[in-house]
């Protein structure tokens, strides 16, 4: 323990030392539109995480190089959308609202958010964390865009290994998905599985370095929810006002945990019908939205006040990303490697690779939204993928690659005359040399 408080300490001020300094970036990405206005265009992103995949009006994709055809697809995927993970977020609202209500404290408002709640307890009772239907239809959705987007990639015989973390949710994602290309490309040699064995890169939570880094940002995020997350006019829309004053003790974490809740309305079709987002003004939708961005930033992105260290928690998932890319060269061999799994690990993977300019880094957490929006990086269903392209047929050239985000072209780290394709070998050298400088002790639990 003390070899690990050591190095951590060492490798956290180096790290420090370097992005305070001005780590030098491909580019640094800035919107082009305001989150007030991403919002009034659609006011489900403000649900941050438990945004429902945005698959309405994808982009076109580029054509292939000429003369070149993909033939195979590096992939990590998030599951669907889904049920809330814990009975205590739908139980803590509904009985702070069955006390008022009894009480005679609610609002017109108060019960009808009142009946919501019930409902949603009704329907989630035992299915907590799991797939929803939305959830089934987002991935049924991609497997059958990237088959009817990439075929050559399963043509043939092609070599699909599927491999979900051990949680049912991830698990039902990957059949719903791989279901699909199968249906299309029946020819396709399939494999899946879901096993303690390959969590060491698939979901590596367990170093044990990760929570005690999310910890030394804990204060600074603090301070941002005392500036920016304020209850009392929302609660006024639910409460009597004497009734906020002298029964609820955390405001904040009453509003906090409505505003889950109703934000994960939109990951099933039972709740359709039902819009409760008029309980939130856009002001408290924008606030609690930063609040919720901070939060991610912080404890996974590639944050200086995290000593840029968490994103280096999938070092190994980004080795099986090269690993596998490099079978498939040598082999020649067409196909894809899927994972899936959770927004934690996609999201700080992102940042690593720098994809998007994900890998923005800065203490100013104010200004943070206008370079860094999670709505964009990890909304559930969330996937990256790395395509890979090869001269057809016996030709010569070099091995190209493009990443898409959210089956949308998005930009790597390093330099390009042919957006949205990058030299494999030149962006391969790349992330070998930046995992050489990776400051991280060795997890605990390793294959």
């Amino acid at each position: 323990m003390k070899s690990f408080k050591k190095n951590t300490v060492r490798a956290i001020a180096l790290f420090i030392i370097v992005a305070v300094g001005g780590v030098s970036q491909a580019e640094i990405k800035t919107y082009k539109t305001t989150v007030r206005e991403d919002f009034k265009e659609n006011k489900l992103r403000s649900a941050n995480n438990y945004y429902a995949y945005p698959d309405k009006d994808l982009p076109a994709l580029t054509a292939s190089p000429e003369g070149y055809e993909p033939f195979f697809i590096n992939h990590y995927g998030r599951h669907g959308s889904r049920w809330l993970h814990s009975s205590k977020m739908y139980d803590e609202p509904l009985a702070e609202l069955e006390k008022a209500h009894k009480l005679g404290k609610l609002t017109k408002r108060g019960k009808e958010l009142l009946e919501v709640y019930r409902l949603m307890r009704l329907e989630s009772k035992g299915r907590e964390g799991e797939l929803s239907d939305v959830g089934a239809e987002q991935h049924k959705g991609i497997g059958q865009r990237m088959a009817r987007n990439f075929p050559e990639v399963f043509r043939g015989n092609a070599r699909v290994d599927a491999k979900s973390t051990v949680v049912g949710r991830c698990i039902l994602s990957m059949q719903n998905e791989v279901d699909q290309i199968k249906a299309r490309h029946p020819g396709i040699y399939l494999t899946l599985d879901a096993s303690e064995h390959d969590m060491y890169y698939m979901n590596n939570w367990r170093d044990v370095g990760i929570n005690a880094m999310r910890d030394t940002v804990a204060p600074i995020h603090r301070e941002f929810e005392k500036k920016h997350v304020k209850p009392d006019k929302f609660l006024r829309r639910i409460f009597d006002s004497k009734y906020i004053r002298d029964s609820i003790k955390d405001k904040n974490h009453l509003m906090l945990w409505i505003f889950d809740g109703i934000g994960n309305m939109q990951s099933h079709h039972v709740f359709d019908k039902i819009d409760m987002w008029n309980l939130f003004t856009a002001d408290e939708c924008y606030e609690i939205w930063r609040y919720n961005n901070v939060r991610w930033y912080l404890t996974d992105g590639d944050a200086p006040d995290n000593g840029n260290r968490i994103v280096y928690f999938n070092n190994n998932l980004l080795r099986d990303f090269i690993e596998k890319a490099d079978q498939a060269i040598i082999s020649r061999q067409n196909g894809a490697a899927l994972r899936f799994g959770h927004e934690s690990v996609l999201m700080p993977l992102a940042c690593l690779m720098g994809i998007d300019g994900t890998d923005y880094q800065t203490r100013d957490m104010e200004t943070l939204e206008n370079h860094w929006r999670g709505y964009n990086i990890f909304p559930m269903a969330c996937n990256i993928q790395l395509v890979f392209y090869r001269p057809v047929g016996d030709a010569q050239g070099e091995i190209l690659v493009k990443a898409l985000l959210n089956e949308r072209e998005v930009t790597l780290p390093i330099e390009t005359t042919m957006f949205p394709y990058y030299s494999w070998s030149e962006l391969r050298e790349y992330y070998l040399q930046k995992l050489s400088r990776q400051p991280v002790v060795e997890a605990d639990y390793k294959k």
